[in-house]
């Protein structure tokens, strides 16, 4: 790429850059191709003034990719992963009350898009918005279901219940609406799920402990549209679930980093998928 001069950086207008600070200082050209993909690979090292000016210079950044027909999937990754770690930076700045969510044993549910990555190549930046969609009908069935969202990166999302069977409830109702959704550009958008019950330590950042490792390992179990449970849950639950709900038994599991193999279920309800490959487990006991 060649570099522009000061002369020819001058004759340039303010709409050939993507940020233009307080100051007046244009930086983020992207008056051609080449600009454009160099200020993608650039643009976490400008220093913004505030988050709505790196808003808006994403924005017009993302606007010249389409133009020049660039998927930044890369970018939208790094963003992504921006925004994750803001998230937990944020949670540690801000302190949870312990007081206002549930503790001793309770029950965890934790959520993660499949396919995520293919999702975004296809969508490019509208992807953000698929993103959002989820999230509201995730926090939308957790408090429906007197839930507690605890956590938010990315793709992933973390719930806490007093009940199990409400964490069911939750994960039921929230598989049914994705799959009667019908997503932009035909897009087949599958959630798994993992719902694990426990005793993890509640601190001023969240809960911590096995019992959170468990519920993250339980979801990675499963397929998009699977909801899947540990054989702690399903005690747990005893006989305080709707009739209509059923579990499948699936065999004792080994578990990433978990010393004993698990008994695990899949949720089975009118509305949801049933038939899945085998669970995405280090094998069954």
């Amino acid at each position: 790429m060649a570099r522009l001069d000061p002369k020819a950086r001058a004759d340039l207008p303010d709409s050939a850059f993507a940020y233009v600070d307080e100051r007046g200082r244009r930086l983020l050209p992207i008056n051609d191709e080449a600009h454009v993909r160099n200020a993608l690979s650039r643009f976490n090292q400008v220093k913004f003034e505030d988050g709505a000016a790196r808003e808006r210079a994403r924005r017009r950044l993302l606007r010249a990719a389409k133009k020049y027909g660039i998927v930044p999937v890369g970018f939208i990754e790094g963003q992504l992963q921006t925004e994750r770690q803001n998230a937990v930076a944020q949670v540690r700045a801000t302190s949870l009350d312990p007081s206002a969510l549930p503790h001793g044993f309770v029950t965890l549910l934790m959520t993660d898009i499949e396919s995520s990555t293919a999702h975004l190549q296809r969508l490019g930046q509208r992807y953000r918005d698929l993103l959002n969609d989820v999230r509201g009908m995730l926090r939308d069935a957790v408090v429906r279901a007197h839930g507690h969202e605890i956590d938010v990166r990315a793709d992933e999302f973390f719930a806490v219940f007093e009940r199990a069977g409400d964490a069911v409830i939750a994960a039921v109702d929230l598989q049914r609406r994705l799959g009667a959704r019908v997503w932009q550009d035909h897009v087949d958008c599958r959630v798994r799920m993992g719902i694990h019950s426990g005793n993890p330590a509640l601190t001023d950042v969240g809960y911590i402990g096995i019992a959170v490792h468990m519920a993250a390992r339980v979801c990675a179990s499963a397929h998009g549209g699977q909801i899947v449970i540990s054989g702690s849950a399903r005690d747990a639950i005893g006989e305080a679930i709707p009739a209509s709900i059923e579990f499948l038994a699936l065999g004792r599991h080994w578990l990433q980093g978990i010393e004993e193999p698990e008994p695990l279920y899949q949720i089975e309800a009118e509305g949801l998928i049933r038939d899945f490959p085998p669970l995405r487990t280090d094998g069954e006991a």
